[in-house]
């Protein structure tokens, strides 16, 4: 069967209406200076597919700006903006990770290497990005502690990244692989 745009605008809308309700429903960790969003489980989707993409940028758009508008994302509009373009970075990033041919490995172990590695651009690109954002909003002086302020709050962004993406992260990627899930969500997607 044939996969028709409507289909793929349905997928997209489900993987960012979800994103949005993962975010949401933990508010305050969501938004926190030290940020813990369930919701990044979903960023490595675009291991699979180049919908996943699409659908955790809108959801992490629609978040923050959803959260700006109900008083929990104490960060502001910037956040919309800024939160959004890294996840779009690390979306590209980690849907190129999935294309990667492993061609000298067995599947398995293929496999294995694009999971470990697809959370990488997320960890990498919020704490930079992110980091940088929370380091200018709540950094007060932006004078020679701006880079102190920066590490750190990247920092404790990435670790963050790591604890989702390697923990509830792994768990869905692996579920995924298994029995070729993926393939029945993502009829389009070449074989990974």
């Amino acid at each position: 069967m044939k996969e028709t745009n409507v289909t793929r605008l349905v997928k997209i809308a489900l993987i960012g209406a979800l994103y949005t309700a993962l975010t949401l429903v933990i508010a305050p960790l969501s938004f926190s200076t030290v940020q813990f969003r369930i919701s990044e489980t979903l960023t490595l989707l675009p291991l699979f597919s180049p919908l996943g993409i699409w659908g955790v940028t809108f959801g992490c758009f629609l978040s923050n700006l959803l959260g700006f508008l109900l008083g929990t994302n104490p960060i502001g509009l910037i956040d919309a903006v800024c939160g959004t373009l890294a996840t779009l970075i690390a979306a590209l990033i980690t849907h190129r990770i999935g294309r990667i041919s492993f061609a000298s490995m067995e599947v398995g172990k293929a496999r294995l290497v694009r999971a470990l590695l697809a959370p990488v651009p997320v960890v990498v690109s919020n704490g930079l990005i992110v980091g940088l954002e929370l380091a200018l909003v709540f950094g007060g002086n932006p004078g020679e502690s701006l880079p102190y302020i920066w590490m750190f709050q990247g920092v404790s962004v990435a670790i963050g990244e790591i604890v989702i993406c390697y923990t509830l992260g792994m768990l869905l990627t692996f579920a995924l692989y298994r029995a070729d899930l993926y393939k029945k969500l993502f009829p389009m997607t070449r074989t990974v």
